[in-house]
C-alpha cells in the first residue's frame, strides 16, 4: 500500500518491520522460517519484493519524468547486486562439491589430500543469511532516499552491497583454483588404496544407521580397540563420522558402494557387524572378508533372531540361551555358525554388593523403546511407566535413576509423551524432597573434570567447519589419548555421582553417565524384555520386568526366558513395595540362585573373561578368512603377465573373482 499510494512513511515503516521480522525469524524462529520457505516464499523472494516495492514507491513519488531517470542507475546497481548474489551461490555449490570427498576419515593423517579450512559459513552454506546481510546496505539506502529524496544515500547503500557481494564471490572463486582445491576424487581413492596397503588392517567393524543409532556401534569401541591386529571402523553415512565416540581407532566413511568394493583388495580379514541395515548387504558381497554379526545387545525380542542373520558367516552370541533362541526361531541360522563369545563390555561390571546396607535403595528404571512393530509389550513406559514411578517415589527410602532408551518416542508419539510425564513426576518429587547438598569442592572438581573430558573427546571445531576441515583436524591421534580418555571418563563418573545431592532422584538422558555406570550405582533394576536385562545380570543383583504384554505371568516367563529370575510387575505397579522389601533384606531374596544360573546361560561362564573368548573368535574367523583367500587365489588359472604371486603375497584377490 505504501508503494501504490505512494505513502513514503508507510512504505519505509513497512520495510523496516519486514527487516525486523527477518531478524526475529533467523535468530529465534528458524522452524517458522523453514516452514515459510517451503511455500516458495523464501528469503530471496521476500528481499527482492521489498526492494522492488521500495523502488516502485520511489519512482511513483517522483512527479517529473527527468527526476525518475536519476533512479535508473540505482535500479541497475540493484540488479548487479542480485546477479552477484546468484553467482556467489552457484560458486558456493561448486566449492562444496570440490570439498565433498569420496572417502572421509578420522584418526588418519590425510594431509596429502591438500585439505584446508572451509570458507565462512555465510558464504558457503547460508545463502539466505548472506543475502540479508549483504543486501541490508542497499535496502537501508533506499529507505533513506525515500525519506530524504536524496539519491546518493541509495547509491552509497547499493555500492556497499555490490562491494560485499564482489568480495564474497572473489573469496569463493579463489578456492576453485587448482592449487587451492582439495584432491580430485580419483586422487582421493588412490590415496585410500595406498593407506590401506600401508596400514594393513586385519579386523574391522562395519556400521550403518540413523542419527540416533550410533550407540549400537559405540558400545563396541573399547572391545575392538583391544583386539589383536590392526582394527578399523568402516562407516557408510557421512554424519556418522562425528557420532562415533572417542576412540583412537582409524575410521573411514565410504558412502558409495563402488568405492566400498576397494576393501576387497585390502588385507582386511574380518568385519564385525553390531547392527543390520539395508547397506549391510553391499559389503557382504566382498568374498575375501569373513563377516560376523555381534549385535548390539541380546534379548528375547524377535529382533534378536532376525532372519537377516543367516547372511553372515558367523553369528556371535553371549551364551547358550541365544543359541537356543535361534534354534527355536528356525530362521535359517545353522547351529554350526553360532559362536559363544560372551559380552566383553560387561567384564568390568561390579558384582552384587549385598544390598543397600542401611542407606537408600537406588533403583534404576530403564525401559526400552516402542520398537517398529507396534507391540504394546515392547515398552512399559506407556502403560506402566507412570504407575511404577509413582510407587517408587512414594517410598522415602528410594533413590530413582530414570534412564529411558534414546529412541523412545521415535515411532510412537504416545511413548514420547509418557516419557516426558515420567520425567515431570521425578522433577516434582525432587521439589518436595529436601536433599543434603554436596560439598562445593566436589562440584568444582566435577566442572574441571568435565572441561578436561570435553577437551579430550570433542573436536573443537568452529561452526563453519565442513567434513574436509574436520578431516584435516582429526588426524592421527596423539599416543596415549585413548588411555587418557578412559581415565578421564572414570574420574568424571566418580565425581558425577559424588556431586549429586544425597537421595535426589535423577533423570539420565545423555550419553554420560553410561548405562553400565548406572548399573554399578543401582541395587535394583526395573526394565522390559530387552538387552538391558541380560547385561544387568552380569552383576547378579535383583531385577524386575514389567509385563505389559497381556500374557499371564506363567506364560510370560515361558515365552521370555530372560525374565526367568525376575520379579514380575503388572502395569498398575503392584508389587513394587514387596520388591523393595526384598532388596532391603537379602535373606528374603529367593531368586539369587536363579539369577546366577540364568547369568551363566545368558552370558556364558563367569570364570572365563569374555574379552579372551571374543579374541579367540576373531582369531579363528581371521584364520578361516586367510584359508579362504588362499583357496580362491589357487583356483585362479595362471595367465601370461597375471600378478598372481604378488596378489597372494599382499593378501588380495584379483577383482575378477567377484564375477566368477
Amino acid at each position: 500500500m505504501g508503494a501504490l499510494l505512494p505513502d513514503i512513511r508507510l512504505l519505509v515503516a513497512a520495510t523496516a518491520a519486514g527487516l525486523a521480522a527477518e531478524g526475529v525469524l533467523h535468530r529465534w524462529q528458524r522452524p517458522v522460517a523453514t516452514a515459510i520457505a517451503r511455500t516458495r516464499a523464501d528469503v530471496t523472494v521476500r528481499v527482492v519484493l521489498r526492494d522492488l516495492l521500495l523502488v516502485a514507491g520511489l519512482l511513483g513519488h517522483q512527479h517529473q519524468p527527468e527526476q525518475r531517470t536519476v533512479y535508473l542507475p540505482l535500479l541497475l546497481g540493484l540488479l548487479t547486486f542480485y546477479a552477484l548474489h546468484f553467482a556467489c551461490h552457484a560458486t558456493a555449490l561448486l566449492v562444496r562439491r570440490t570439498r565433498t570427498l569420496p572417502v572421509v576419515t578420522r584418526n588418519i593423517d590425510a594431509s596429502a589430500l591438500r585439505l584446508s579450512a572451509a570458507p565462512p559459513a555465510l558464504l558457503a552454506r547460508r545463502p539466505s543469511n548472506r543475502l540479508l546481510l549483504f543486501g541490508l546496505p542497499a535496502t537501508a539506502g533506499l529507505m533513506a532516499t525515500a525519506l530524504t529524496d536524496r539519491p546518493w544515500y541509495a547509491a552509497a547503500g547499493v555500492g556497499l552491497s555490490i562491494a560485499a557481494g564482489a568480495v564474497g564471490l572473489a573469496e569463493l572463486l579463489v578456492r576453485l583454483l587448482p592449487g587451492r582445491r582439495p584432491a580430485r576424487p580419483e586422487e582421493v581413492l588412490e590415496w585410500f588404496d595406498a593407506w590401506l596397503a600401508e596400514y594393513r588392517p586385519t579386523v574391522g567393524m562395519y556400521f550403518s544407521g540413523g542419527t540416533s543409532s550410533a550407540y549400537q556401534a559405540n558400545m563396541w569401541l573399547d572391545t575392538l580397540g583391544k583386539v589383536e591386529g590392526r582394527p578399523l571402523i568402516v562407516l557408510r553415512e557421512r554424519f556418522m563420522l562425528q557420532k562415533i565416540g572417542a576412540t583412537d581407532l582409524p575410521i573411514v566413511c565410504v558412502p558409495k558402494v563402488a568405492d566400498l568394493m576397494r576393501l576387497e583388495h585390502s588385507t582386511l580379514q574380518v568385519l564385525l557387524h553390531p547392527a543390520n541395515s539395508g547397506k549391510t548387504s553391499q559389503v557382504l558381497r566382498i568374498p575375501t572378508i569373513k563377516h560376523a554379526f555381534v549385535n548390539h545387545g541380546e534379548s528375547d525380542k524377535l529382533s534378536s533372531v532376525n532372519p537377516y542373520s543367516k547372511a553372515y558367516d558367523e553369528v556371535w552370541v553371549a551364551g547358550a540361551a541365544a543359541r537356543e533362541r535361534y534354534a527355536l526361531a528356525d530362521v535359517g541360522v545353522e547351529d554350526k555358525d553360532i559362536v559363544e563369545v560372551g559380552r566383553p563390555q560387561l567384564d568390568g561390571i561390579r558384582a552384587d554388593t549385598g544390598g543397600p546396607a542401611g542407606g537408600p535403595v537406588t533403583v534404576l528404571y530403564a525401559p526400552t523403546w516402542e520398537g517398529w512393530d507396534g507391540n504394546p509389550g515392547n515398552t512399559s513406559v506407556v502403560e506402566a511407566g507412570e504407575n511404577i514411578v509413582r510407587e517408587l517415589l512414594a517410598d522415602p527410602g528410594v533413590r530413582l535413576l530414570y534412564k529411558p532408551h534414546p529412541m523412545t518416542g521415535s515411532v510412537d508419539p504416545c511413548a514420547g509423551a509418557a516419557n516426558l510425564r515420567v520425567q515431570e513426576l521425578i522433577r516434582a518429587a525432587n521439589a518436595r524432597r529436601e536433599a543434603a547438598r554436596p560439598d562445593p569442592g566436589v562440584t568444582a572438581e566435577l566442572e574441571r573434570a568435565t572441561a578436561e573430558l570435553e577437551r579430550l573427546t570433542s573436536g573443537g571445531f568452529r561452526t563453519a567447519a565442513d567434513e574436509a576441515e574436520r578431516m584435516l583436524l582429526q588426524s592421527t591421534p596423539e599416543p596415549g589419548r585413548a588411555q587418557a580418555v578412559a581415565e578421564a571418563t572414570a574420574r568424571w563418573e566418580d565425581l558425577y555421582w559424588a556431586s549429586l545431592p544425597a537421595g535426589e532422584h535423577q533423570v539420565v538422558t545423555g550419553s554420560r553417565p553410561a548405562l553400565y555406570s548406572c548399573f554399578d550405582q543401582a541395587h535394583l533394576l526395573i526394565s522390559d524384555v530387552s538387552s538391558v536385562v541380560s547385561d544387568y545380570l552380569a552383576s547378579e543383583k535383583p531385577y524386575a520386568v514389567a509385563n505389559t504384554s497381556g500374557l499371564p505371568e506363567e506364560t510370560f516367563r515361558e515365552v521370555f526366558p530372560t525374565v526367568g529370575a525376575a520379579a514380575i510387575l503388572t502395569p498398575d505397579g503392584a508389587g513394587v513395595a514387596e520388591l523393595l522389601d526384598m532388596v532391603r533384606h537379602p535373606a528374603r531374596d529367593g531368586l539369587a540362585g536363579a539369577r546366577a544360573t540364568l547369568r551363566t546361560r545368558l552370558l556364558g561362564p563367569a570364570s572365563e573373561a569374555s574379552a579372551l573368548r571374543f579374541q579367540d573368535g576373531v582369531r579363528a574367523l581371521a584364520e578361516a578368512a586367510r584359508a579362504h583367500r588362499e583357496r580362491i587365489v589357487s583356483a585362479i588359472p595362471t595367465q601370461p603377465g597375471a600378478p598372481r604371486r604378488e596378489a597372494s603375497a599382499r593378501g588380495a584377490v584379483p577383482s575378477r573373482t567377484v564375477e566368477g
